[in-house]
C-alpha cells in the first residue's frame, strides 16, 4: 500500500457548528406555524368583521390583500438579494445588517414562510371575507348572488395577482433595500431582548 492509498482512507474533520437539520422537520416545524398563524389572522378577521358594514368588509379584505403582498415582496426580496452589501453595513455597525445576512443565509425558510405560509394563509382568508361581502351586499341590496360574487371574487383576484407582479419587480429590483428596511425592523425586537 502507498502513501496515496492512506490519503484516501483518512477521514476528512467533521465541521464544527450546528449540525444541519433535516427537511422534514422544518416541514413540520412550517406546518405547527401555519396552524397556529392560521388560527390567530382568521380570528382576527372574525372580530373583524363581526357586525361590521360593507365597507369595514371591503376594508378588512383590502389589508388582508395588502398583507400578502408585503410578505411576497420580503420572500422574493431575500431570495434576489446578495449579501456583500450587508458585510460592509455590519462593518459599519449599520443597525439592522446583521439581521439581513440571517435573512439572506435562510433565504429557502425566510421565502417559504413569506410567500406560502403568510401569502396563502392571506388568500384563504380573503377567500372567506369575500364570501362574508356577497352576503353583506345581498342583505343590503338585494342583488343577484352570482354577480357580487363574480364581481368581488374578480376585484380580490385582481388585486392580489396585479399587486404581487408589481411587489415582485420592485422587490428584485430593490432587494437590498427592502432587506434593510427588513433588518431595521428585527433589529428593533432584537435590541429589546437584550
Amino acid at each position: 500500500m502507498d502513501a496515496g492509498d492512506n490519503k484516501d482512507n483518512r477521514r476528512k474533520p467533521k465541521k464544527k457548528g450546528k449540525p444541519e437539520r433535516s427537511p422534514g422537520r422544518w416541514a413540520v416545524e412550517v406546518f405547527f406555524i401555519a396552524v397556529a398563524l392560521s388560527a390567530v389572522l382568521s380570528l382576527a378577521s372574525d372580530r373583524a368583521l363581526n357586525g361590521a358594514g360593507l365597507i369595514a368588509a371591503f376594508a378588512v379584505l383590502l389589508a388582508f390583500v395588502l398583507l400578502g403582498i408585503f410578505f411576497d415582496v420580503i420572500g422574493v426580496a431575500v431570495t434576489a438579494a446578495d449579501e456583500k452589501p450587508f458585510h460592509s453595513m455590519a462593518a459599519r455597525k449599520t443597525p439592522g445588517a446583521r439581521e439581513a445576512i440571517s435573512l439572506i443565509r435562510r433565504a429557502d425558510k425566510v421565502s417559504s414562510f413569506c410567500n406560502d405560509v403568510v401569502g396563502d394563509i392571506c388568500g384563504i382568508i380573503a377567500g372567506s371575507t369575500v364570501a362574508v361581502i356577497v352576503v353583506r351586499a345581498q342583505t343590503a341590496f338585494g342583488s343577484s348572488a352570482m354577480v357580487t360574487s363574480l364581481l368581488t371574487t374578480a376585484l380580490a383576484s385582481g388585486l392580489t395577482i396585479g399587486g404581487k407582479a408589481l411587489g415582485k419587480s420592485f422587490a428584485i429590483a430593490r432587494s437590498t433595500q427592502v432587506l434593510q428596511l427588513v433588518g431595521r425592523f428585527l433589529h428593533l425586537f432584537s435590541r429589546k431582548k437584550r
